[in-house]
C-alpha cells in the first residue's frame, strides 16, 4: 500500500524489531515501513546524477512510500530497516539500469529503469513473503506440544517458547498453570488441534486447545 492509515501500539512495534531485527539494526516489513524505497546516487558529482535520481524519486513517489537521499550513506538506511535501496550512478544511467538492495538477505538485482513500476513491488512483495516464512519457521521451532502437567511444567523451565496443550476452560486451572508452572494463555486459535481428550491440568474433559507460554 501506498499509506498507511492505522496507528501501531509500542507492543506491536516491539514485536517487529524483535521478530525480524539483526545484528545490523532494523529490519521492516514493507507493509509498515515509513519509507519503503530509499534512491541513493552514486558519484553524485559526475553530470545527470542527481537529476535522474530526482525523476526516479517523482515516478516511483505514485506508487510506493520513497526518499532520496544525496549523503551517501547506506549503512544509515541499513539500521532504519528500509526493505530496498535503490543505487544509481553514471554506468547505470547509461546502461538505462539501477541496483536494487533487499534488505532482509542484502540481495542485489540489476534492473532496467523502464521495469521499476513492476519489479519494486514485486521485490517488496518477496522481502514480505521472505520475512514471514523466517519468522514462521522460528516460531515453529520454538512451538511445543504437552500431554500431562507434569510435561508441561518441564518445557517451560527448561525450553524458551510456547506450548500447546488442552484446557477444560476451567479458570482454577488456567490459575494452577499459572501459579505452579509460571504459564498463562496467550492465544487460542480459531484452528483448533485434538492433542488429547482431557485437560492438561485436572484431567477432566478438555474443552479447548490453548497455547501458553511465559510472560516476560
Amino acid at each position: 500500500p501506498h499509506q498507511t492509515s492505522w496507528g501501531m501500539s509500542t507492543r506491536i512495534i516491539g514485536a517487529i524489531i524483535m521478530a525480524h531485527g539483526d545484528d545490523n539494526g532494523l529490519v521492516l516489513p514493507p507493509a509498515v515501513a515509513p519509507v519503503q524505497v530509499v534512491i541513493l546516487p552514486i558519484a553524485q558529482h559526475k553530470p545527470g546524477v542527481l537529476d535522474k535520481a530526482e525523476e526516479l524519486r517523482a515516478r516511483l513517489s505514485k506508487t510506493v512510500r520513497v526518499k532520496l537521499d544525496a549523503s551517501d550513506n547506506s549503512a544509515e538506511y541499513e539500521m532504519k530497516g528500509v526493505p530496498l535501496r535503490l543505487e544509481i550512478g553514471p554506468k547505470d544511467i547509461e546502461n538505462n539500469q539501477c541496483v536494487l538492495v533487499r534488505r532482509d538477505n542484502r540481495e542485489k538485482t540489476f534492473v532496467s529503469l523502464d521495469e521499476l513500476e513492476a519489479a519494486i513491488p514485486a521485490l517488496l512483495q518477496s522481502v514480505h513473503d521472505g520475512l514471514y516464512q523466517k519468522a514462521l519457521a522460528r516460531r515453529e521451532s520454538m512451538t511445543y506440544t504437552a500431554a500431562s502437567f507434569e510435561e508441561l511444567q518441564d518445557i517451560a523451565q527448561s525450553r524458551p517458547g510456547l506450548i500447546k496443550a488442552m484446557w477444560c476452560g476451567d479458570e482454577a486451572c488456567e490459575l494452577r498453570l499459572k501459579e505452579e508452572a509460571g504459564v498463562t494463555s496467550r492465544c487460542m486459535p480459531f484452528e483448533q488441534e485434538s492433542l488429547g481428550d482431557t485437560c492438561v491440568c485436572c484431567g477432566k474433559p478438555a474443552k479447548h486447545m490453548v497455547v501458553w507460554g511465559k510472560a516476560y
